[in-house]
């Protein structure tokens, strides 16, 4: 509910004013001293005897529910269309066995990719979005879909090695998540690579793939993930169990910036988990889907409602004052 003139209700402000004036005046009220003491037996009727305090909290709430009326309460019904220009983005995770590495302590590169990768999902709730897998080969783990409950289900299974062939096939990436981007309506359309590796493998360059993205109008943004340095990289031996080794950094930043400069987008590096969270909330800030809102109200008056009790009380009052509660002189 809402008041169309709620200026009004100010005038409620006057009755605790009236309330108080009127205990004064009836305090002060000066005292007649009668002769006879049996004159006193008037107050034989106890319902008489609050006659005025009935009267007075009845003109108490005439005046207010008159003011409420005046201020003309409104009932209504609020509707919202929404419409977005949503965003359709496809992420593309390494899923080679370097990014075991534990440099993102206390989690391997690839967990810590997935679980922000899963964060940035639940950031996009208007967009549609895929996921991509790849290594040595690359496969579409989950179509671009609305629906981001299935996108996360899907994204939980995915896990290193699940190409079955051990390389990095950058540029086949991009292609196939180009390929599921071609026939999208989005006015804007985004592909982002997480990579910790160089491009070693696939029938497609990344750059003539980043070509191709160009001119169907998709933007490329490229991760980097990887501290400075050589990385500790677990090795599960038959024999002596698990044992850890040094691996040297591959990662090839020249050709992921390469990349994203080709499109339109931007190369990121990732040296730690802190820091690619940081780099998908900067991604989130820089592709903003656009909401267009459209309210409709319509509101109907409900001062009768408040006014005809008024009346009533008003009418009840004189009915009182002229029968049961009349003075007799």
């Amino acid at each position: 509910m809402r008041f169309a003139n709620p200026i009004f209700l100010l005038l409620l402000g006057f009755i605790p004013f009236y309330i108080w004036f009127s205990y004064i005046r009836k305090k002060n009220r000066s005292a007649i001293l009668y002769s006879d003491i049996k004159l006193l037996e008037v107050d034989k009727d106890k319902n008489l005897l609050n006659r005025e305090k009935i009267l007075f909290w009845m003109r108490i709430a005439a005046f207010a529910l008159a003011v409420i009326a005046l201020a003309r309460p409104q009932a209504g019904q609020f509707s919202q269309d929404v419409s977005n220009e949503g965003i359709d983005i496809v992420i593309c995770l390494d899923t080679s066995t370097s990014m075991r590495a534990e440099d993102f302590k206390p989690n391997n590169r690839f967990f810590v990719a997935r679980e922000t990768s899963k964060q940035f999902v639940k950031m996009r709730k208007h967009d549609r979005i895929g996921i991509v897998v790849f290594a040595g080969l690359s496969f579409t783990q989950c179509p671009l879909s609305i629906d981001h409950a299935a996108v996360l289900e899907l994204l939980d299974k995915t896990d290193i090695g699940m190409t079955q062939v051990d390389a990095t096939a950058i540029g086949s990436a991009i292609a196939t998540a180009v390929n599921r981007l071609k026939s999208s309506q989005a006015k804007s359309k985004v592909i982002i690579v997480l990579s910790d590796g160089r491009n070693n493998a696939g029938e497609i360059d990344p750059i003539t793939a980043s070509k191709v993205a160009q001119v169907m109008g998709i933007k490329i943004y490229t991760i980097g993930a990887g501290a400075p340095g050589p990385a500790i990289y677990p090795i599960d031996d038959p024999v002596f169990g698990r044992r850890y080794v040094q691996l040297p950094q591959e990662l090839d930043e020249d050709t992921l910036r390469k990349i994203s400069d080709t499109t339109g987008g931007m190369y990121f590096r990732a040296t730690s988990a802190k820091a690619l969270e940081n780099v998908f909330r900067q991604i989130d800030k820089m592709e903003k889907t656009k909401i267009k809102t459209t309210e409709y109200s319509e509101y109907r008056d409900l001062y009768l409602l408040f006014l005809l009790p008024a009346f009533l009380l008003l009418l009840l009052e004189q009915v009182l004052v002229n029968t049961v509660f009349m003075k007799i002189p």
